[in-house]
């Protein structure tokens, strides 16, 4: 699978984005995933099997459940069953506990992903999965159903709110396009580390360019221009010849 790197996600100090609960058996997962959605500003605990997932949602009931299917023991199918038992904090009822999950599993089948469904996953992810995607997926889960809001980024003056899509300038607003908005969030997320033109590839376009990374330097200049139109505030977007790019704040 393609494993999510948490040195390359760096989360910028503000809201906090909400409690998860990720549950795997395959050790490389949980230890690099949790790291990772830690630096995107969540709040994580982890569970190897589908009893410690049980145990550890009853004891502190997350905002959110990353579930794998294939536990050993109790499968994550099961586990959604007892989950939509749990009481409600307020009144005590069974069945009333709305936990969202979303389902982290190799199983790809059409069967597979219809069966986590009606069981009541909110949403379905195969493996391997890109991070960013992930991210979103949780942050729109989330949204929908009553979660904390996404983190507003800031770097210097200029801030990044992921939810509404805005971007602000010293407190004035910045316009960019879609692909712009994007390249920007992964900069942000990776504030004060130096990414690759493939690493920018392979998050912002998924390699639609084939690897053709000129297309990242021609949306940096791009961005350079929109974040600073007039050349009179401190740079924040770096070029590190020879690597790559780096976003961060002004030095004082």
């Amino acid at each position: 699978m393609k494993q999510p790197d948490p040195t390359t996600v760096t989360r910028a100090p503000s809201r906090a984005a909400g409690s998860l609960l990720v549950v795997d058996d395959e050790p490389i997962v949980l230890e690099l995933l949790p790291t990772a959605l830690r630096h995107a500003g969540f709040t994580v605990t982890t569970a190897a099997t589908g009893e410690q997932a049980l145990a550890a949602a009853y004891e502190n009931p997350p905002d959110l459940v990353v579930l794998d299917v294939m536990l050993p023991g109790m499968s994550g199918f099961s586990v959604i069953r007892r989950l939509r038992e749990i009481p409600d904090n307020a009144t005590g009822e069974t069945g009333r506990r709305r936990m969202p999950v979303l389902f982290l599993t190799a199983m790809d089948t059409t069967e597979d992903i219809l069966n986590g469904l009606r069981l009541g996953g909110d949403d379905y992810v195969t493996k391997p999965f890109d991070l960013q995607v992930l991210i979103a997926r949780i942050q729109a889960i989330l949204r929908r159903t009553g979660g904390p809001a996404s983190p507003l980024m800031a770097v210097g003056d200029l801030e990044l709110d992921p939810d509404a899509h805005q971007v602000t300038r010293g407190g004035e607003p910045v316009r960019l396009s879609p692909t712009e908005f994007r390249l920007l969030h992964f900069l942000m997320l990776n504030t004060g580390r130096v990414v690759s033109k493939t690493q920018i590839l392979d998050n912002v376009w998924h390699y639609d360019f084939a690897g053709e990374t000129g297309i990242v330097d021609t949306y940096v200049s791009y961005l350079r221009r929109k974040l600073d139109p007039r050349g009179d505030t401190p740079r924040l977007l770096h070029t590190v010849y020879g690597q790559g790019y780096v976003l961060r704040g002004p030095t004082p």
